[in-house]
């Protein structure tokens, strides 16, 4: 199928310093893009890939489990720390919980976690009853848009396949058992009013995972897609002010070799 219009990965190279940045579930990049965009032109390298199933049709994701969506990243953090010498990785929602799994197995390979509202848990009363009820129910209504901005719009499926979100149900609970091998730098921020995915998730993230170097940032203003809401900035500046303090080089120096870069290839 093709893609929606807006729904293309997104891949930027800069400098030594590698950023992966994850969406979420039934979404696509177009949620993140201005995230990833924002960090490219402060002479980071940026993958934004399109997980499996996603932007063309619900039918397609039906067919794809969270081994589809974690393989996907998972190529990608090896692309990147080919490429680069610090590589950090950033989700939102179940985008949040990929990054975090990619921390837990490859460790010193990856420099830093940052991740908006992470999804750890499907709350739906209905949840325990997935195993069945995706043999008798095809689909739900879907989970987008929760955005307070007036304009801004996500892309993302009007449906919820449940084959695929038993699968999520399930990678979410891998996920939880692997938290304690999480030990790198952590910057977690949260919506209070995320109608999507509950702040309690946040916090239990917090509370297991191993990491010393850990901060929160609330963000009061946003629902739960905030990369496309009022905290969009804040988001952005907060997630380059983490990459530089850990990573000195991405700094003026990589923003003027990105610029000179673009410069000679004509521009992108």
């Amino acid at each position: 199928m093709p893609l929606l219009p807006g729904a293309e990965p997104f891949r930027r190279d800069g400098g030594e310093v590698g950023v992966l940045v994850c969406h979420g579930f039934t979404g696509s990049p177009q949620s993140l893009r201005p995230w990833a965009e924002y960090l490219a032109d402060r002479g980071l390298t940026v993958s934004l890939p399109l997980l499996p199933g996603h932007g063309t049709r619900w039918q397609d994701l039906q067919i794809t489990t969270w081994q589809d969506w974690y393989a996907e990243v998972d190529r990608e953090l090896r692309a990147l720390t080919e490429r680069c010498s610090k590589v950090f990785v950033c989700g939102l929602s179940m985008g949040g919980a990929l990054a975090l799994r990619l921390a837990a197995r490859h460790g010193a390979a990856v420099s830093g976690v940052v991740v908006v509202n992470p999804a750890n848990k499907v709350h739906d009363a209905a949840a325990p009853l997935l195993p069945v009820l995706r043999h008798l129910v095809r689909t739900t209504k879907g989970v987008s848009n929760d955005i307070a901005k007036p304009g801004a719009e996500e892309l993302a499926y009007a449906r919820v396949p449940l084959h695929a979100a038993y699968s999520l149900r399930r990678f979410f609970q891998l996920v939880d058992s692997e938290l304690p091998s999480v030990t790198q730098p952590l910057l977690v921020m949260t919506s209070p009013q995320d109608h999507i995915v509950t702040p309690v998730d946040s916090e239990r993230i917090l509370a297991r995972v191993s990491s010393t170097d850990v901060r929160q940032t609330l963000l009061e203003r946003s629902y739960h897609v905030a990369p496309l809401d009022h905290d969009a900035e804040k988001i952005f500046e907060d997630t380059f002010a983490f990459v530089s303090r850990l990573a000195p080089q991405a700094g003026p120096d990589a923003v003027d070799a990105a610029r000179k870069g673009t410069a000679a290839s004509g521009g992108a």
